[in-house]
């Protein structure tokens, strides 16, 4: 009997941080799950705690998500207590170390942080988006075997926009440039040794996972996959049947910052786009949605909206909205799909194997299967057909 091959998938999120521990031979359903707090909430919790008692806030470790943490160190800081900081761990806040001190948090090498951390009136705090010893801990407490044969981890990483750059744009640039090479969501998927060198909090998560390999006793060379969160769902939500079966389809991740959407036909992407889910009300997301399905909608028009932008790929007229102004079929995932609800467009809520919060490691399975060919046998069995690109 062949040995299982076993996958720690990990979608890394702004609200939870969703987990899959994937075992093959096992049906997907009796496969290990949990879904906890994200990285950034679980620090920025830390954070004000520290703010209540009024002590000094070292923060070591790695780039990582914003967001909640970095509105927790802020405050801090007004609050009037001294904010110190690694330059690795700074560029969570911004990529510009002097716009981090413009933020009035101290930046300090590891040799002076390693001094602070032994101060009693300083709370040191490690930032890092894949905590692997908190997951080997919750694992062996429940006596499941930590050891894994891969690691696949999703995040959203803007990328490292060079001075004078737009954040917003650089991180649709590189979209539009990785459509371009290829038309799937696979595409956003990477071997650690590929990453490109811009997704810097993709280069942090795979340094923590090597961690992971090495506490749980597992190969040290095990092959990691590094994805795009919103990607990674889009992906995922083809593992639900009736999504699976559609021929064109638009698939919209609702997230807690980001909104993406893919128009896909027979596997392809025809045209994206990418917005803050806090500048759009249901209203304005119905709109953009049928603008895509229509291949009218410009990067202009959602950068403008305080959005990162869009891409037309192929305007197809026989496809785009149906006669009555019906989109092709919608498939809603995400924390916030609700912003959705009653919506004329009549939206999918998509539940692969009837779980939608771990749509985006059905995602990272699939994209594993797609960029390491050898673990294909183990994976596919249990994931719906693939799309195959001509």
């Amino acid at each position: 009997m062949q040995p299982s091959t076993r996958i720690l998938a990990v979608d890394v999120g702004t609200g939870t941080q969703d987990i899959l521990l994937f075992e093959s031979g096992k049906e997907m359903e009796n496969c290990f799950k949990l879904v906890m707090p994200s990285p950034t909430v679980i620090i920025a919790e830390r954070i004000k705690q520290t703010t209540k008692v009024g002590k000094r806030l070292l923060l070591t470790g790695v780039t990582m998500g914003g967001g909640p943490c970095h509105w927790a160190a802020r405050d801090h800081a007004l609050a009037g207590y001294a904010v110190a900081v690694t330059p690795d761990a700074a560029r969570t806040f911004d990529d510009d170390l002097a716009g981090v001190e413009r933020m009035g948090f101290e930046i300090i090498d590891d040799q002076e942080a390693e001094r602070r951390a032994a101060q009693n009136d300083t709370v040191h705090i490690e930032m890092q988006d894949f905590n692997a010893q908190a997951i080997l801990t919750a694992f062996t407490a429940f006596d499941v075997d930590p050891t894994v044969d891969a690691i696949a981890l999703a995040a959203f990483d803007h990328g490292a926009a060079p001075p004078g750059y737009s954040d917003r744009r650089f991180r649709f640039d590189f979209i539009t440039e990785t459509v371009r090479r290829r038309p799937s969501p696979s595409a956003f998927a990477y071997l650690a040794q590929d990453i490109p060198p811009s997704l810097t909090r993709l280069h942090a998560v795979a340094q923590s996972a090597r961690r992971y390999l090495s506490l749980s006793g597992s190969r040290p060379d095990a092959p990691l996959l590094l994805m795009d969160t919103g990607s990674a769902a889009a992906l995922g939500s083809l593992e639900d049947a009736r999504v699976r079966e559609q021929r064109e389809s638009i698939l919209c991740n609702i997230g807690n910052f980001h909104t993406l959407a893919f128009h896909l036909r027979d596997g392809e992407i025809m045209g994206i786009f990418e917005h803050h889910t806090g500048e759009i009300d249901r209203a304005r997301l119905e709109e953009l949605l049928r603008k895509l399905a229509q291949g009218t909608l410009t990067n202009e028009e959602v950068f403008a909206d305080s959005g990162h932008g869009a891409l037309i790929i192929k305007r197809l007229h026989e496809t785009s909205t149906q006669p009555g102004g019906d989109l092709p079929f919608l498939s809603v995932t995400g924390p916030r799909r609700a912003l959705l609800d009653g919506s004329e467009l009549k939206p999918y809520a998509c539940t692969p194997h009837g779980d939608m919060m771990i749509t985006g490691c059905f995602g990272l399975l699939r994209a594993l299967a797609d960029n390491n060919p050898a673990l294909a046998p183990a994976i596919e069995p249990a994931l719906l057909p693939a799309f195959k690109l001509s």
